[in-house]
């Protein structure tokens, strides 16, 4: 802050900065303000502009509507705290642009920031808070190949203490099988997601039997099957010959006395 004992110089950002004169606090009002506001030990008074120049021809502030150039007009006023001073170059009587605003309260000079300045300050505050809340983040993930990612909770009130170690690993009794952990939905879920992706990638080869088979598999087929019918055929046509001659001797044997011929008569010599 600079009092109003020395010509303070404006840095490149004021808006961190701020002036003052105790002498002229008791005594501030809407009437003497802009001559507060014009000592020359304030580092936002730029001494070029047309308020300056009436001051040194000792005119009436009401000369500024005519003048062309920089200057400076009481925007707002709310006694006895708070005054708005512009910062302004006019370019006619009824058209001016605004270039600064300086507000002042209780006898303080601040410059007011302007709406690129307000947005990087949020902005820069925004990215400050969310990287924070990344690095927390980051810091409480675990991860375990069985169980997948998991939070470490922290309870407000208890101190972050070293890491320890893990315990030892129990001694394995032999012929003794260890029981195997069941998966986990998550190992499931990624093994799914890796099988689709692989076999997206990579497609399986169609199987033989569904493919259309060769004509020379068809001929072979078919012959295949025209010596099997022959061979059936012949086959039954050996069977049917065997019975046939197992049936010649029954129907001889099986005449009865009566249907046998008579016996040849002998005939003696005379």
């Amino acid at each position: 802050m600079l009092s109003g004992r020395g010509v303070g110089c404006l840095p490149d950002n004021p808006l961190g900065l701020s002036w003052h004169d105790s002498k002229w606090i008791p005594m501030l009002n809407s009437n003497n303000i802009l001559d507060y506001f014009s000592e020359l030990s304030n580092p936002f008074y730029d001494r070029s502009c047309n308020n300056e120049a009436i001051k040194m021809q000792r005119l009436s502030m009401d000369q500024l509507s005519n003048m062309i150039g920089l200057e400076y007009c009481l925007l707002h006023v709310q006694e006895p705290i708070l005054y708005v001073v512009r910062k302004q170059h006019r370019h006619s009587p009824t058209h001016s642009t605004p270039i600064a605003d300086f507000y002042i309260v209780a006898g303080i000079v601040y410059q007011a920031p302007d709406l690129l300045s307000i947005i990087n300050s949020h902005l820069m505050s925004s990215a400050y808070h969310l990287e924070t809340a990344f690095e927390e983040l980051n810091s409480l993930a675990r991860f375990h190949p069985s169980k997948g990612y998991s939070w470490e909770n922290r309870r407000p009130g208890l101190s972050s203490g070293p890491v320890t170690a893990p315990p030892p690993s129990p001694v394995k009794v032999p012929g003794k099988r260890d029981t195997e952990e069941p998966s986990s939905q998550f190992q499931r879920l990624r093994v799914d997601m890796l099988l689709v992706e692989l076999t997206r990638k990579f497609p399986l080869p169609l199987p033989q039997s569904l493919a259309a088979p060769p004509q020379n598999t068809i001929n072979n087929q078919q012959t295949n099957e025209v010596m099997k019918k022959e061979v059936n055929q012949e086959i039954k046509q050996e069977l049917i010959h065997d019975i046939n001659i197992k049936q010649e001797p029954q129907s001889t044997n099986s005449l009865s006395p009566s249907m046998r011929p008579p016996p040849e008569k002998k005939f003696k010599p005379a």
